[in-house]
């Protein structure tokens, strides 16, 4: 790879993340929304560093080098690596994990990180929006706190064994390859097609002893209603 094609590639790598960032919120799919402008400064350099390379070498910069020092401009062969990135968001634009990667953990979901404050009191007289990781580490931490309250949750539909659905939820604290799945096992309702985004309402069903067996089963949810809705412009949590 010579330093021309070199500086292609750099500029096509740096193309690629503004494409994401700054003329789109694709990038919400593969890291959290506050990394934004990050990725577009880099971008920025990236398309700047390259082009310079480029100009450079289409005006003739350093055509006095020897021939010999011409012999060690090339770069390793394994700098094209860099070109899947960009092929991937140009031609495949992967979407966000979904049902495929939360179906891996259905029937059991993770646990969610100790809220800081206790869990405010529920209303009685009206409908919850609720996260999928609020409402899972309610029913596993304090499975009481959903009892005779009415909860709406927004997910995507995963499939599970012997017509079992769950309504799931992908949290990550970084990017999307330390997501984790949260997932509610949803009864009482026929499934929509797999990687529907819902908001599906209904009650916590509370196990006969009272607890749920952390990192064992999944939540259940007894639903009344299941509304089919666009998927976020941040599918994460």
């Amino acid at each position: 790879m010579n330093r021309l094609t070199q500086g292609l590639v750099i500029t096509l790598v740096g193309g690629a993340a503004l494409r994401i960032s700054l003329f789109s919120t694709t990038y919400t799919n593969y890291v959290k929304p506050g990394f934004r402008p990050y990725l577009v400064a880099a971008g920025i350099c990236m398309v700047v560093l390259g082009a310079i390379r480029v100009l450079g070498e289409w005006r003739g910069a350093g055509s006095a080098a020897s021939d010999h020092d011409r012999e060690h401009q090339h770069g390793p062969s394994v700098a094209w690596l860099l070109c899947l990135p960009v092929l991937a968001i140009f031609v495949i634009a992967p979407p966000a994990l979904g049902a495929y990667a939360a179906g891996r953990a259905a029937g059991r979901s993770v646990a969610p990180p100790a809220p800081v404050e206790p869990y405010f009191p529920l209303a009685a007289d009206k409908v919850t929006d609720m996260t999928m990781g609020e409402f899972v580490g309610r029913a596993w931490g304090e499975p009481t706190s959903l009892r005779g309250h009415r909860v709406r949750l927004t997910g995507f539909v995963a499939a599970g064994d012997k017509g079992v659905w769950y309504v799931g939820r992908m949290q990550m604290a970084c990017c999307a390859a330390d997501a984790i799945a949260f997932t509610v096992r949803v009864q009482g309702a026929a499934r929509p097609p797999v990687n529907t985004w819902i908001k599906v309402t209904g009650s916590f069903i509370l196990p006969k002893t009272g607890k749920l067996p952390k990192g064992t089963v999944a939540p259940e949810l007894a639903a009344d209603d299941v509304e089919s809705v666009a998927e976020p412009a941040d599918p994460y949590e």
